[in-house]
């Protein structure tokens, strides 16, 4: 564990895992209140590993999660952390994949198991997994998996786990609902509560007074006075995401929204273009967005206030993560001056009002500058990254500087090219690999 985390780099502990490791490590309970990107995944991580016994054959642990997105994120670190231990293995369960494609992955029970209560349950249920051995139970965003409507499904997992198991609890807030969760679910926990609010060193934010029928005039004047390499901007409902995109894409924006009804392959599309960067703008719901852990995220826009001052510090924790520093804009019409008020009696300071800056109609956005393209084939096609890379630079004739990044699937791969080399993949329509041909294709098309 020591070695791993020499090789990620981590010096030094965030405030929440230096609070939470030691009685985490000592076997105790605990319920941690830390905002998003304050390292919590680290802190239950290191915990949970150390609790391994490789020689057990059972289930192990297992990490409760309200979205597949950040199911994905916790299995990831888990195996960044992990690395150096011989034979570790980290299954993903979560819903977009049919069940009977998940159980070959369970016939030889893993170690540990990150998954959404929902599928954890249809697996419980057709006998593919046993918790009956479980050392360890995480439920991370116990607040979301609530709003989610999930406390059911959670209880019915947790019936069949043992009652000597240690469970820790993080959530970024402590609702009366999370207080009952952890009265029913832990033994005497060591409560933490650190980093609750964004740092002002780390964030910049403004508030600007608008008409609620000129938001989408105001927002595009944000964006263009900004010009952010990627903006996360947060509505309150998917038809509001979808008015909203529809709005920017209008205006020449390379813009996405992310909302409850999309289907899990078109979910993880529309957050692989803006990862790679073929996207600058995605509009989200708070549910939608929950769990997300976008790198670098330059902007975040409320479009709408939020009703609740624990969802806004969510909000803005998207950006200015890990120190660096980060910017978040609020538009306010006069029927939220209410919430404006809330929020500034939450953060004990006054808020910090601007003037819109003007709206320059003739204005063209900046295309994003790469394009991204799915590829019928992935791990099961026994596909790596590198074999892609050769097939665009070799068959496709693609200079190696304008790929990006890459990203191999089960049954499909990812791939960004530099725009300027994105007709050149139209054209192809296949691209060979090895001995084999692969339909290629661009995302969101022409």
């Amino acid at each position: 564990m020591t070695r791993a985390l020499e090789v990620l780099g981590f010096a030094e502990m965030t405030p929440v895992q230096a609070h939470a490791l030691p009685p985490l490590l000592a076997g105790k309970d605990v319920i941690a209140q830390a905002r998003t990107g304050s390292g919590k995944t680290v802190a239950f991580g290191l915990a949970l590993l150390a609790r391994l016994d490789m020689e057990n054959r059972h289930t192990q642990c297992l990490v409760l999660c309200p979205t597949r997105e950040l199911a994905d994120q916790v299995s990831a670190e888990l195996r960044r952390l992990g690395r150096f231990i011989a034979n570790l293995r980290v299954v993903t369960l979560c819903g977009g994949v049919p069940v009977r494609e998940q159980a070959p992955s369970l016939q030889q029970a893993p170690q540990v198991i990150v998954g959404t209560p929902g599928r954890l349950l249809d697996h419980i249920e057709r006998g593919t997994i046993d918790l009956k051995h479980l050392a360890v139970l995480v439920l991370d965003e116990a607040d979301r998996m609530l709003d989610m409507g999930f406390f059911e499904a959670i209880s019915a997992v947790v019936s069949e786990t043992p009652a000597t198991r240690q469970t820790m609890l993080f959530s970024a807030t402590f609702p009366d609902a999370i207080r009952k969760l952890s009265r029913q679910l832990q033994k005497t926990p060591v409560e933490i509560t650190v980093d609750t609010a964004a740092p002002e060193a780390e964030i910049t934010q403004f508030f600007f007074k608008v008409q609620a029928q000129e938001k989408p005039n105001a927002l595009v004047a944000l964006l263009q006075e900004h010009k952010p390499e990627t903006a996360l901007v947060f509505c309150h409902t998917r038809n509001d995401t979808r008015d909203v995109t529809s709005a920017l894409v209008r205006r020449g924006y390379d813009a996405l929204a992310l909302h409850g009804e999309l289907e899990q392959r078109e979910r993880d599309e529309v957050l692989l273009r803006f990862t790679h960067g073929s996207c600058r703008v995605l509009v989200a719901t708070d549910v939608a967005a929950r769990g997300l852990d976008i790198k670098g995220l330059a902007l975040v826009i409320c479009y709408e206030l939020p009703v609740q001052t624990e969802v806004h510090v969510h909000r803005i924790g998207r950006t200015g993560r890990a120190g660096r520093s980060g910017l978040a804009l609020s538009l306010c019409a006069p029927n939220e001056q209410d919430r404006a008020a809330a929020l500034e009696q939450a953060q004990g300071s006054p808020l910090h009002w601007a003037p819109l800056p003007a709206l320059a109609e003739d204005a063209h956005p900046t295309p994003a500058p790469v394009v991204t393209f799915a590829i019928d084939g992935g791990r099961q096609d026994k596909l790596r990254p590198g074999d892609l890379l050769g097939a665009l630079t070799n068959a496709a004739a693609l200079p190696g500087e304008s790929v990006g990044k890459i990203d191999v699937l089960a049954k499909r791969s990812y791939v960004s090219v530099n725009r300027t080399h994105a007709q050149t993949l139209d054209k192809l329509g296949k691209l060979r690999v090895k001995t084999r041909s692969f339909r290629i294709s661009r995302l969101g098309g022409r």
